[in-house]
């Protein structure tokens, strides 16, 4: 049975961002100091973004030992990593350029091979050297996840519909484009290997995400209508940082 998440409620947007950038903060610490590392999944998004941000210019700087952090993505559109449409590359403008991140540690979702299923294939088995475990083994547990809520109620690449949504082994897969832009075809880890984690962190402003944030929190729907309904970490902490609007207060 999965843990009752906890929802933590900041004034805006900025707020919002803080508040995770605290809290990834502190997750990293306690990570490092029980297993000697910390193994973050970067989510896109404008809110993510502020928090990279954040983590990048806090003077003094934010307690996080970059050096036994390891970043990973949950999920990348199947572009160019220098395409503006690129997570990667808003990632790499917001956080990497502006951080002590050792290049080794940074795991990006390869876009360059022959289709999307073959960079998911890609990313799975790179994620299995790092975990040191086999791609036919059950998923690896990240420390910290973190997500996004689309309007429609997507998170990663996981949209309403979507074969993604039933996929229960493989770690990482391919998800056609959605109903919201960009029209591009997308890689994105799966349930499986989300609820996982030890932790996973939605950040979620603005009021136009306020009917599906409610839906999923109250659990109204089903995940193939609102996918994010579908997190639900097995043994880890489930929170969401959100803020009024999106609350609906």
């Amino acid at each position: 049975m999965s843990i009752k998440p906890e929802i933590v409620v900041a004034n805006d947007a900025d707020a919002v961002a803080a508040t995770a950038a605290q809290r990834i903060t502190d997750a990293a610490g306690q990570a490092i100091a029980a297993r000697g590392q910390f193994t973050l999944v970067l989510s896109g998004g404008r809110t993510p973004e502020a928090t990279y941000g954040i983590l990048a210019r806090a003077n003094p700087p934010i307690a996080i030992d970059w050096s036994r952090t390891f970043l990973f993505f949950g999920d990348e559109r199947f572009v160019p990593h220098d395409d503006p449409r690129s997570n990667f590359r808003m990632a790499k403008r917001c956080l990497l350029a502006r951080s002590t991140v050792p290049v080794a540690n940074v795991f990006p979702i390869a876009t360059d091979l022959e289709s999307p299923a073959a960079c998911a294939a890609d990313y799975a088995r790179r994620m299995a050297e790092f975990f040191d475990v086999s791609p036919d083994d059950p998923p690896p547990a990240f420390d910290l996840i973190l997500l996004g809520l689309g309007d429609d109620g997507h998170t990663a690449s996981l949209f309403p519909g979507a074969a993604a949504l039933d996929e229960n082994r493989e770690w990482v897969t391919r998800s056609p484009p959605g109903t919201l832009p960009p029209p591009v075809d997308r890689v994105t880890m799966t349930y499986p290997l989300i609820n996982a984690a030890r932790e996973v962190m939605f950040l979620v402003t603005g009021a136009n995400k306020h009917v599906p944030l409610t839906e999923v929190l109250q659990r109204q729907v089903e995940p193939s209508v609102r996918p994010a309904a579908g997190v639900r970490p097995a043994h880890g902490k489930l929170i969401w940082i959100i803020d009024h609007a999106a609350a609906g207060a």
